[in-house]
């Protein structure tokens, strides 16, 4: 699990031990205690500003420290009492063009007057249209603290994505059309820079792998497979592959990456399933068919969350039930597999997708609570469909009958229900593709991710 690195910051004019007319000081410093051991409790790691800020010469030393502070990746800016908002709005402007997160946290309580130092702090940002999160709740509340965690999460998300690369090996694969990317469009909204390479690099770094590293590498690998790795030159391409797209990325300091896959190098040399796989289990966001959209979409839940993450066609849609078939052709991170399908392994091949062959990864997804979601483009803007969803297992003695019925059994299976209205998310869906999240908090990471970047989201719950 991620832990972002936020400032927290106390503002207000009433400080330094000032007394209300009852004799209580305006703020509350045990409250002040008590709302960092919380956030830190949630999963944060604080940075403390020591001094409340109440001047403009204080909030100007204050966010300027922030602002250069590159591994902070949000400010909470705590409400102690009242404001005067035009002492912070001008250095909390200047602080926004860092691109870090900004959350206003007000606590409840009529001792100290905290709602309405936030209230004017958040009346202000919203004057001048400066993106923030404003959070009225207490530390008890754990819907609120979950919001502050997600925006902050969110925010390290961006960060993170900011002045990356995303490599891509190859051309656009099975003739996609929803998953290609304009680089200018990346550039601007992400600020990810998209590097190309030829396939015929990764051959010529494939066949040039040793013998050793390919048992060292059979030795990593076999841990997360119930049945041994295969003895057979088809396994054996398939570990140059996984190897060779390892030496390139490091090589060439890609952040993540699509693959062509095919045609081409599933017909020339190997079928990449255990190669994306293996990348996808070592938390490396990847795709096939060079599908940007899927790739990012990935990468980025990849980021946020503490299991690994599976993407697959979305292979049948039972209207009734609202269940979902979500197949990967041979891909799969294997810790996902559950108690009736434990990871292991088959021959690819289809006629038409890859002629070469190789090993792929067959397992059932393990049950569970998570998310379905796909970033794509509606008439060229970036729109992010999300779904809660449950994983389950079909029973042992259903389980032949389940894998047989899309014909190709042999492939990774998740069994989904999704939650909402399930017309709603079969017109809203924008590729073939799914990318399945463990963990329900995925939902709240990723509006927040949408909303700090202004992408439209359509969120199913």
């Amino acid at each position: 699990m991620i832990r972002p690195k936020i400032g927290f910051v106390v503002f207000g004019v009433h400080k330094d031990g000032l007394l209300d007319p009852m004799g209580t000081p305006f703020i509350d410093e045990k409250l002040v205690v008590k709302a960092k051991k919380t956030l830190r409790d949630a999963g944060l790691d604080l940075v403390e500003y020591d001094l409340i800020i109440a001047s403009k010469q204080e909030a100007k030393d204050c966010f300027s420290k922030f602002k250069k502070m590159d591994d902070v990746d949000a400010l909470v800016l705590f409400s102690g009492t009242w404001i005067w908002a035009a002492h912070l709005i001008s250095p909390l402007r200047d602080f926004s063009f860092s691109g870090k997160g900004i959350v206003i946290w007000t606590h409840p309580g009529s001792q100290g007057w905290r709602p309405v130092g936030g209230l004017v702090m958040h009346g202000a940002l919203k004057e001048i249209n400066l993106k923030h999160c404003f959070v009225y709740g207490g530390c008890s509340d754990t819907g609120v603290v979950s919001q502050i965690v997600s925006y902050c999460k969110a925010s390290y998300a961006k960060n993170r994505l900011s002045m990356s690369t995303i490599g891509a090996f190859g051309g656009r694969g099975m003739g996609q059309t929803c998953g290609v990317a304009d680089p200018s469009q990346w550039m601007k909204v992400f600020g990810i820079d998209i590097d190309t390479r030829d396939t015929t690099e990764l051959i010529e770094t494939a066949k040039r792998i040793s013998l050793d590293e390919i048992e060292q590498a059979r030795s990593e690998i076999q841990p997360y497979f119930s049945d041994p790795v295969p003895q057979n030159k088809a396994a054996e391409k398939s570990i140059r592959l996984y190897l060779a797209i390892k030496k390139i990325v490091e090589k060439e300091s890609w952040d993540f990456y699509t693959i062509q896959s095919f045609p081409g190098l599933g017909d020339d040399y190997s079928a990449t399933c255990l190669a994306q796989s293996m990348m996808l289990e070592h938390g490396f966001g990847t795709s096939t068919l060079g599908d940007f959209n899927t790739a990012l979409t990935v990468k980025l839940i990849t980021d946020l969350s503490h299991e690994r993450v599976y993407y697959g066609d979305l292979q049948h849609i039972d209207r009734a039930s609202k269940e979902i078939k979500i197949i990967g052709d041979g891909t799969c991170p294997p810790s996902l597999a559950g108690k009736v399908g434990p990871a292991g392994f088959a021959e690819h091949g289809i006629p038409t997708e890859g002629e070469a062959g190789g090993i792929s990864v067959k397992l059932v997804c393990k049950s569970g609570e998570g998310i379905l979601a796909h970033l794509g483009r509606d008439n060229g803007r970036f729109e992010m469909i999300i779904a809660k969803c449950s994983v389950f297992e079909p029973p042992k003695e259903e389980l032949e009958k389940r894998l047989n019925e899309c014909g190709i059994p042999f492939w990774p299976h998740a069994f989904v229900k999704v939650k909402g209205d399930i017309d709603s998310f079969i017109q809203a869906w924008n590729n073939e593709y799914a990318v399945l999240g463990y963990g329900e908090y995925l939902y709240e990471d990723l509006l927040a991710f949408c909303e700090i970047l202004g992408i439209q989201t359509i969120a199913l719950e």
